[in-house]
């Protein structure tokens, strides 16, 4: 038992310190301690299945054992800031008022082909308009274009705008989601006359319905079940 133990904090360790080692751009978007532990759980549930001989505590013991540590090191790195950096690394400038930060990228091992196709993703297609760029501990890049190259917004242009919220989804796939009904103040009665207007009986026919912030309702009927075409909208009626 000992040396399960002792084996399992010791390649968590060691595996830890090998992710951060390789840089931020190995990552795929986690943490190194989400992916050390990814890799780990994967590792140590298939030691049982893989060897029926072996008894299922030398798997059951390291599993619970990693879930411990996960436990521990998110309160530490939660109570820590210093050890926090130490393990999942710090955010790193590599472009700085539209040019590339030669020292940073070279630190984390993250090339200019790697940061151009990063923009690229990030629908920038010129260095020149960046204004900032930090890639995250997690290996994803975050861009802050300049001022002038920013999209128009209403705030930019001094036009007031509402509230807008999220639309509810009332049905999926059959099933009618109560508790977005009683957000929005209605009811199934109110649900079951708005179908009825679109030709429906049962909700169960209804692939999706949404009701949207500006107060319609869209229906898209499953496949075989009413008007498949094109989703239908209605606005809601006051009294629900």
């Amino acid at each position: 038992m000992a040396q399960i133990v002792w084996r399992t904090v010791a390649m968590y360790a060691a595996l830890l310190v090998v992710v951060r080692l390789t840089g931020k751009r190995e990552m795929g978007h986690v943490s190194p301690v989400d992916f050390v532990v990814a890799i780990l759980l994967a590792e140590v549930a298939v030691l049982p299945l893989a060897d029926p001989d072996s008894p299922i505590w030398h798997g059951l013991v390291p599993l619970f054992l990693i879930g411990g540590l996960e436990v521990v090191l998110s309160w530490a790195m939660l109570k820590n800031q210093r050890f926090r950096h130490l393990v999942t690394g710090r955010p790193s400038i590599v472009i700085r008022n539209g040019r590339l930060v030669e020292e940073e990228l070279r630190a984390v091992r993250f090339c200019i082909d790697d940061l151009l196709e990063a923009l690229r993703s990030k629908d920038v297609a010129n260095v020149a308009d960046v204004e900032m760029a930090v890639l995250e501990p997690n290996g994803s890049l975050s861009v802050v274009l300049k001022s002038q190259k920013r999209p128009l917004t209403p705030a930019d242009l001094q036009i007031a705008t509402q509230y807008e919220g999220l639309p509810l989804p009332l049905v999926k796939d059959g099933i009618v989601d109560e508790k977005a009904l009683a957000s929005a103040g209605l009811d199934r009665r109110w649900l079951a006359e708005e179908l009825r207007r679109h030709g429906c009986t049962n909700p169960r026919q209804v692939f999706f319905a949404q009701l949207d912030t500006t107060g319609q309702l869209l229906v898209q009927f499953k496949a075989g079940a009413g008007n498949t075409s094109n989703p239908e909208r209605s606005a809601v009626r006051d009294g629900g």
